[in-house]
């Protein structure tokens, strides 16, 4: 267990490493691994901000259809908060497993990074259908 600990928190330790190179580099024609691993990096980093923005509008839209039901009727905000957290684990662990393509090679930390910024992608996408549903 502290070896799998160990070694996701040094692929995220490069990576975070390489965020600040990637202002550096031209992303649409990077050429090294380590240039490929700071785009896939910054491109997570861009997708997460997103995610967190959409995440508080479909909330919001969360706390207000609990606002607008009664007692035992009420639950989605606590059904979303509940949902992200699974999702999360998913998606986590869907990415490290991504990343055995290439296990202790200098691109895991790219694959573990390009599947966090895709994954990431589709959950704030889902979001917005969320509250786009909930009249957002």
């Amino acid at each position: 267990m502290r070896l799998k600990i160990g070694l996701i928190g040094g692929a995220f330790m490069l990576l975070a490493a390489g965020a600040a190179h990637a202002e550096d580099v031209d992303c649409d024609n990077a050429q090294t691994q380590s240039d490929m691993t700071s785009c896939a990096q910054a491109r997570y980093e861009e997708a997460d901000k997103a995610l967190n923005a959409q995440y508080k509008q479909t909330r919001a839209a969360m706390v207000a259809i609990d606002g607008d039901l009664d007692g035992d009727m009420k639950g989605a905000e606590q059904a979303l908060l509940k949902a992200q957290r699974a999702w999360i684990s998913y998606r986590d662990a869907q990415c490290e497993n991504y990343g055995f393509q290439a296990r202790g090679g200098t691109m895991e930390p790219m694959l573990v990074a390009g599947c966090l910024a895709d994954l990431t992608d589709l959950r704030t996408k889902e979001l917005k259908e969320l509250a786009n549903g909930m009249g957002q």
